[in-house]
């Protein structure tokens, strides 16, 4: 039993996990020697870079928004030109359909001119070929009319002035009976 107080005694002094006291004071001062010196040399730049770090995200964030406010500011341009070029264009068409209605109104007025002299110029034309036609209907008429009133008469009739009295006399009473016949239908 002594033996193993002996060993126990003895096994205190040498446990591997309480280190001796002179060790644990030499560790402590050189562990607050390296500290410090870590501290003083090491964490100012740690603290910088972290500092620089921390502004570098924040100004990224802040440009990142102004890239984005700047974004919507030319979305908003851009629409408000989208919308200015589409009402640009429907008054384009408006004015396009207006002037093509216009176009379309004096081609015709000019068509119907035109229908109308050409209408005139027929009326024109039918009218001097009617009164030709009437001459030489009347001429031709005056002529065979003679002929024959000389072959009843037997004597000739030369006579123009005559001739040419008799004759309108004749076709004068046939106008007359004409137009009596076509105001009585």
């Amino acid at each position: 039993m002594s033996q193993l107080l002996i060993l126990a005694a003895e096994g205190e002094a040498e446990n591997p996990l309480v280190p001796p006291i002179p060790e644990l004071v030499i560790g402590l001062i050189a562990f607050v020697i390296v500290f410090g010196f870590l501290a003083w040399k090491l964490l100012p730049n740690i603290n910088k870079v972290l500092e620089e770090r921390r502004e570098a995200i924040e100004g990224g964030i802040e440009k990142a928004e102004a890239a984005q406010t700047e974004a919507q500011s030319v979305l908003e341009q851009y629409k408000a030109q989208l919308a200015e070029a589409r009402h640009e264009a429907a008054r384009l068409r408006q004015e396009a359909q207006e002037q093509g209605a216009t176009l379309i109104a004096e081609m015709r007025a000019e068509g119907q001119r035109q229908r109308e002299e050409i209408i005139a110029a027929g009326h024109a034309q039918i009218q001097a070929d009617r009164k030709a036609a009437a001459s030489a209907l009347r001429q031709d008429v005056g002529k065979l009319a003679t002929e024959l009133a000389g072959k009843l008469v037997g004597e000739s009739l030369e006579d123009h002035a005559r001739q040419s009295r008799v004759i309108d006399r004749f076709l004068d009473e046939l106008d007359d009976k004409a137009t009596t016949a076509e105001a009585t239908r």
